[in-house]
């Protein structure tokens, strides 16, 4: 094993002996990789890296895993052909590891057909949600993890500041999509995701990008990132086509000053729920409160959304090296939205940004 993973599996058996859990199953890429560099699906076929609360790992997997498994440095590999009844390999875990009655920990993206075959082959055994249990180690990054994700958080900025003057009244949402996406990779990320949300598409958050025509006066969001060896970035920026109503210009003004609002509350010990009162409260008192139906932010690292999240009357206290979204919006339907995004992490001197700071004035396209 790596020395990383070593270091990993022992803090998550800490973790489980501190909350009364006897083992954790892993079975998503992301978990498996985390903590044992095991990047694998086993989609339909049972793949379970399990942890025992002292210490002990062992991989049941589709036998067409077994090769890559063993490149990992997993020892123990409990490998199954096509034909052949996993849950026997579940049982004898649970009888080497004393499981028929324990308490297991699973990933919370276990597909539903597996937790319930498990279920059945261990019925006396209690299973509980593991993600509080992982995210306790993953929320925390250390050196290497960071490095990725600037990395990530680098090639946005600059696929921005490539794009950004390239986008002209006349282009669609998919084609302005695809240069940010072309840039991404051609600077060497891996692109995961491209919002571009143009006028009253713009008050739809997650809207689907189509062939809607960027026109003159139009409020245009771009919401996007990529994968840097694992880990992710995020950014979001609000420019306007050729001109811009004062209005336009006060709600993002305003967005700004909210998001700006955030990262001055974040700071190591405060609590994820003052952070987004921050930002809040700013939008409130202009007079948007009800627009900004949103949480303020979402944590990030191997996954795009994960723990912790910036949200209302979250009581969770902020520590140093948490990384998460700060991206405060106002979406006015049938007009247009705005959305600033950085992704920050804490530091026990305050706030630090990934990203490049945001122009506190719309930009006009031209």
């Amino acid at each position: 094993m790596s020395e990383s993973s070593v270091s990993r599996i022992a803090k998550l058996a800490g973790v489980m002996q501190a909350d009364g859990i006897d083992a954790f199953f892993a079975c998503t890429p992301i978990s498996m990789g985390y903590l044992m560099g095991l990047h694998e699906d086993g989609h339909e076929r049972l793949l379970i890296l399990a942890v025992s609360s002292t210490g002990a790992v062992r991989l049941i997997c589709p036998a067409l895993t077994a090769t890559q498994a063993k490149r990992t440095g997993i020892e123990d590999i409990r490998p199954w052909a096509d034909g052949e009844n996993p849950m026997a390999l579940i049982e004898a875990l649970a009888d080497d590891w004393n499981l028929r009655s324990g308490i297991i920990a699973v990933d919370s993206q276990m597909r539903a057909d597996i937790l319930l075959g498990l279920q059945e082959t261990l019925p006396a055994a209690l299973f509980k949600p593991g993600s509080a249990a992982i995210s306790q180690l993953m929320r925390q990054k250390d050196e290497s993890e960071v490095a990725l994700m600037k990395k990530a958080a680098d090639i946005a900025d600059e696929a921005y500041k490539l794009v950004k003057p390239k986008i002209k009244v006349g282009m669609t949402e998919i084609q302005v999509a695809k240069l940010l996406v072309d840039a991404m990779a051609g600077l060497g990320g891996k692109p995961t995701f491209c919002i571009v949300a143009a006028g009253p598409n713009g008050a739809e958050p997650h809207h689907l990008n189509d062939d809607t025509v960027l026109t003159e006066g139009d409020v245009v969001i771009l919401d996007f990132g990529c994968d840097v060896g694992g880990y992710q970035s995020d950014i979001t920026r609000t420019v306007a086509m050729g001109s811009a109503s004062d209005k336009a210009k006060l709600v993002y003004e305003t967005v700004f000053k909210a998001h700006q609002a955030a990262r001055s509350a974040a700071n190591v010990g405060t609590a994820m729920g003052d952070i987004d009162a921050a930002a809040r409260g700013v939008i409130e008192a202009a007079g948007f409160g009800p627009y900004f139906f949103h949480r303020t932010g979402h944590g990030i690292g191997m996954q795009g959304h994960e723990d912790p999240n910036v949200t209302p009357g979250s009581d969770f206290k902020l520590e140093a090296g948490n990384c998460f979204s700060v991206e405060p919006g106002i979406y006015l339907a049938g007009e247009f939205g705005v959305r600033i995004e950085n992704i920050v992490m804490s530091k026990a001197e305050g706030c630090w940004s990934f990203n490049v700071e945001p122009s506190p004035n719309l930009e006009i396209l031209r």
